[in-house]
């Protein structure tokens, strides 16, 4: 199953049951904690099948996710190359399966495969332009257009239809953007109201072009 995961698609099968050797495969339900913010890091994780949430938590609890992830994604990375403890939370968003290697057999991994280090390059960098971007939309937009902006991020096309496949609760949208729940239900109700949203089985469904404002 790690040849599903494009960290590894320049590598031989021998090469692949080679790092499948050093591998464990476990298996999460729903809502469970896999990393939590100021551990120590001793695992890297690939996602084979499900999703995860990657979240940050202050001390009254509040929570703000700033990436969610599926399968032949990984998590876990950062902190095995710095040496330094875990910078954020991860949980289960649905029964999931993860291939798990260690510390020492990744920075082994990584010494002996130049190619997945540039693969691990170009991932980061995808990701640091992401947070960038995120970074960008706290900061500028207000939260009607942080939440106009997170729905089409998360739309896909489906028969003609912009559909957000994963079942979201305004709670998960108020984390996603920094903002209170009643005011992303608030927006969320107008959209409903103008014909721009619906809601199909409980997946939000974009009908036409979102107004600029709100």
């Amino acid at each position: 199953m790690l040849k599903n995961i494009p960290l590894f698609a320049g590598l031989n099968e021998h090469e692949l049951a080679q790092i499948n050797q050093h591998a464990t495969t476990r298996t999460y339900p729903k809502n469970t904690l896999i990393i939590t913010e100021g551990d120590p890091a001793e695992m890297l994780y690939f996602i084979l099948k499900g999703k995860v949430k990657i979240l940050l938590n202050d001390e009254t609890g509040k929570e703000v996710i700033i990436n969610c992830q599926g399968a032949g994604e990984y998590f876990g990375e950062l902190a095995l190359i710095d040496e330094a403890q875990r910078s954020a939370s991860v949980m289960t968003t649905e029964t999931s399966t993860f291939s798990v290697i260690s510390k020492h057999s990744f920075q082994d991994l990584l010494a002996k495969n130049p190619n997945i280090a540039l693969s691990l390059i170009r991932d980061l960098t995808h990701r640091v332009r992401a947070l960038t971007d995120n970074v960008k939309s706290l900061a500028l937009l207000d939260v009607y257009g942080r939440v106009a902006k997170t729905l089409l991020n998360m739309a896909t096309e489906h028969d003609g239809k912009l559909l957000i496949e994963d079942k979201l609760t305004q709670q998960d949208i108020a984390n996603r953007v920094g903002a209170s729940r009643e005011m992303v239900s608030r927006i969320l109700k107008d959209l409903s109201a103008g014909g721009y949203i619906s809601m199909e089985q409980k997946h939000i469904v974009i009908n036409e072009q979102l107004p600029k404002h709100y």
